[in-house]
């Protein structure tokens, strides 16, 4: 099966500062202050931080900022973590946009200077592995709209912020995010009046989902402005548009204008251009298209109307039961990505890249330990290529009818890829607010028509799936577990990850589903 990856299809149905820091890289010999070890690394995620482990053994002191149970695309960094950065020889991330932006912020405002910053995913290829692209395919019946920041900005850490300066139209916009326990992050207000607090920031190259909510029907314009923001607190206007937007199924678009119903489309300022347009993906994969913001109308059908929750954390929509006309988010969380898959440790050959590229960055930085780091390096190799035949033999065994996917968060595209899977995923709704009995029913069509044994949570996600769990529940499909961006208190290596996902997969998608 290695040898013949299946090309996985992504089709998602839908329901609904700190502390300055300073030091010298050590170059071999105990280092003061952390133990025995010749080096002090912080790893951004459990996953990289077991890799190094397991490369560096006694010579490395390891810590992970985003700890178990955590999510690295949403966690927030504490000042305790910024404390252990600033203490580090050498840091380690994913990068691809993986990690939450505050919290590469947070490294690069207390690493020290002389710490090397090494992004493992963002040189795969070198060191044997592959990288794929992230399609985002969602069944949504209405637009699926974010934002997204094009062009390179200059300098390490630098963002691109996004403010809200002008609306014209019937009612009140609310631009907010909802984090993974269901908590409404707000950007936008109209309703009390825009300023600069209306505005939120993205690294360079990065998309993300929000919700946009309406309240009452009609054409709105809305105009934003876009800056860069340097570590050094330097600023550079990048441009500004307005766009438009129809809100219920009478509020008619300009003459001459094309109309975006649905699909995936961004909001997108370019930093290098200082164009302001919408994105929108294209009938052929990867095809993006770029409309001029003055020639292109959103619109925020009747479909799209809800009612506001009656949870306290949603008052700023409304009274509970107004109507409100809302472009959802979909992916719950704090989820700014590129347009590669982060999530590359999910298939075994890429782990081996990964610790190659860690063993050669620690040689660098202690060249005195390279007989320990190589034979680490090649003891652990094996024990991956081991790994990696035991997970190819274990999902073989599933019928090729069963080998289909469906989980609370995108990050097995890598695992379908390589052991002949396909990503039947899907997004959860908004927490706290209930889905529509057509969201409902469009989830149950999917594990329907794909014939899916069993559905899949990740513990650290696994409280804002209760939709799932229901839907799974309706039509007599099973609840299993895998292991995405985090381990927990049963699983905390990445062979024991690896094992546990395979033997769960074969044993929920075998022959009864269960």
């Amino acid at each position: 099966m290695r040898g013949h990856p299946r090309r996985t299809t992504v089709a998602l149905a839908v329901t609904g500062a700190l502390l300055a820091g300073a030091g010298a890289t050590a170059c071999g010999g105990p280092r003061a202050g952390s133990s025995d070890a010749a080096l002090t690394v912080s790893a951004t995620t459990p996953v990289i931080a077991d890799l190094v482990r397991q490369v560096g053994g006694d010579r490395v002191a390891v810590t992970s900022i985003v700890p178990h149970h955590g999510d690295p695309h949403s966690y927030e960094p504490s000042p305790g973590d910024a404390a252990k950065v600033a203490r580090a020889d050498i840091v380690f991330s994913n990068g691809l946009l993986l990690e939450e932006p505050g919290i590469m912020k947070m490294v690069h405002n207390n690493a020290p200077r002389s710490a090397p910053k090494i992004p493992l995913a963002e040189r795969l290829e070198q060191y044997g592995g592959t990288v794929m692209r992230l399609k985002e395919d969602l069944g949504l019946d209405v637009l699926w709209l974010g934002w997204a920041v094009e062009g390179e900005v200059p300098g390490d850490g630098s963002q691109v912020r996004t403010t809200v300066t002008r609306l014209e139209g019937p009612g009140d916009l609310r631009v907010y995010l909802t984090d993974t326990l269901g908590t409404p992050q707000v950007y936008v207000d109209s309703a009390d009046g825009l300023d600069d607090k209306d505005s939120f920031t993205l690294p360079p190259e990065a998309h993300t989902h929000v919700n946009w909510a309406f309240s009452k029907p009609g054409t709105y314009r809305l105009t934003v402005k876009g800056r860069t923001e340097t570590l050094d607190g330097k600023t550079t206007d990048i441009g500004s548009g307005t766009f438009a937007f129809t809100v219920g199924d009478a509020a008619p678009g300009p003459e001459g204008t094309t109309v975006l119903d649905g699909g995936h489309a961004d909001v997108t300022l370019n930093a290098e251009t200082h164009k302001v347009y919408v994105r929108a993906d294209g009938g052929k994969p990867g095809e993006r298209i770029r409309h001029p913001a003055a020639d292109v109308v959103l619109n925020v059908p009747d479909r799209a109307k809800e009612s506001v929750p009656k949870e306290k954390s949603y008052a700023f929509l409304g009274r509970p039961g107004d109507d409100v006309w809302v472009l959802p988010q979909a992916v719950i969380g704090k989820h700014v990505h590129g347009d590669l898959d982060p999530h590359a440790w999910e298939d075994v050959a890429n782990a081996q890249a990964y610790v190659r590229r860690i063993e050669a960055e620690l040689v660098k930085a202690d060249p005195d330990g390279r007989s320990t780091y190589e034979k680490n390096t090649r003891a652990y190799l094996k024990t991956l290529g081991r790994l990696d035949a035991d997970v190819a033999a274990k999902l073989a065994t599933v019928p090729e009818r069963n080998r289909k996917l469906i989980t609370t968060h995108d990050a097995f595209g890598y695992l379908a890829r390589a052991y002949g899977m396909e990503v039947a995923g899907f997004v959860v709704p908004v927490p706290n607010q209930e889905p529509s009995a057509a969201q409902v029913e469009q989830l149950g069509r999917t594990i329907r028509e794909k014939k899916v044994p069993a559905v899949f949570l990740e513990p650290n996600l696994a409280s804002r799936a209760d939709v799932l769990r229901r839907v799974a529940r309706d039509q007599g499909v099973g609840v299993c577990t895998i292991y995405g961006d985090s381990f927990d208190d049963k699983v905390g290596d990445y062979v024991s990850m690896m094992r546990h996902n395979a033997d769960e997969l074969a044993r929920c998608l075998g022959k009864d589903g269960r």
